[in-house]
């Protein structure tokens, strides 16, 4: 496979190539272009697409979506069922069973289904706290390190492309214009984005027929091309 050198050289040469069509219409085209034109067959197995050099990752610069990092609930242990039982809601599509679903971020609290109460995110020190401005508290937050062993379990080295993008479906072409060598996670980083709610954090939480406790993950999420901004190492190669 690639050195590090070797994938530069490449990157250097597709950027030269210009806009390019599209291999596959849709969302996904993007990184199945690129993996064409880097070589790498496609496969669902878990080891990194350009192996010691990093998982890749690639986005359009003109199109901003959310991009899972990782998933990681709540402590103290079994705080997802107090905060069901807190501040859930009846679901009529789950004959009647309570849910809470939410998306919060650092910036105001939010809404929880209509009310003029919810949820906003704040760091404290090496934790951050989930808030609520409801009458009623429950004290529940995320651990510094907690966090940093999730992304790096998920995200421990990354090689991320970003492509400008023009035209729709099988139209659609992309120039790839930058790229990076990503590793080690930043909190402080971390921290920055969720204050200025760039990473955002998505909760969905449900229940079982027999009344327990359904945790559908808790999602920590970032807008595509800020992916780079997380990470404390950072080599470009393009």
């Amino acid at each position: 496979m690639y050195t590090l050198e070797d994938l530069k050289a490449k990157l250097n040469e597709i950027n030269k190539m210009g806009y390019i069509k599209t291999h596959r219409s849709g969302p996904t085209g993007i990184g199945k272009t690129l993996e064409d034109l880097l070589g790498i067959t496609e496969n669902n197995i878990s080891n990194s697409d350009l192996e010691d050099l990093g998982e890749l990752k690639s986005c359009r610069n003109n199109q901003l979506s959310m991009v899972t990092l990782f998933t990681k609930s709540p402590s103290p242990p079994k705080v997802n069922t107090t905060l069901l039982e807190t501040y859930g809601y009846y679901d009529p599509n789950r004959r009647g069973r309570k849910i809470l679903h939410t998306t919060i971020n650092g910036i105001n609290y939010n809404s929880i289904n209509g009310k003029p109460y919810g949820f906003k995110v704040e760091i404290e020190g090496d934790r951050l706290y989930l808030k609520t401005n409801f009458p009623k508290k429950v004290d529940a937050y995320w651990e510094k390190d907690d966090l940093k062993k999730s992304f790096e379990r998920k995200l421990p080295k990354l090689i991320f492309v970003k492509a400008n993008s023009r035209g729709v479906g099988r139209n659609e072409e992309f120039h790839f214009v930058e790229a990076y060598q990503l590793e080690g996670f930043s909190f402080e980083k971390f921290v920055d984005l969720i204050t200025n709610g760039i990473i955002k954090i998505d909760i969905r939480i449900g229940q079982y027929p027999d009344g327990r406790t359904h945790d559908h993950g808790t999602a920590f999420r970032v807008i595509n091309n800020y992916i780079d901004e997380l990470f404390d190492k950072k080599i470009r190669l393009l």
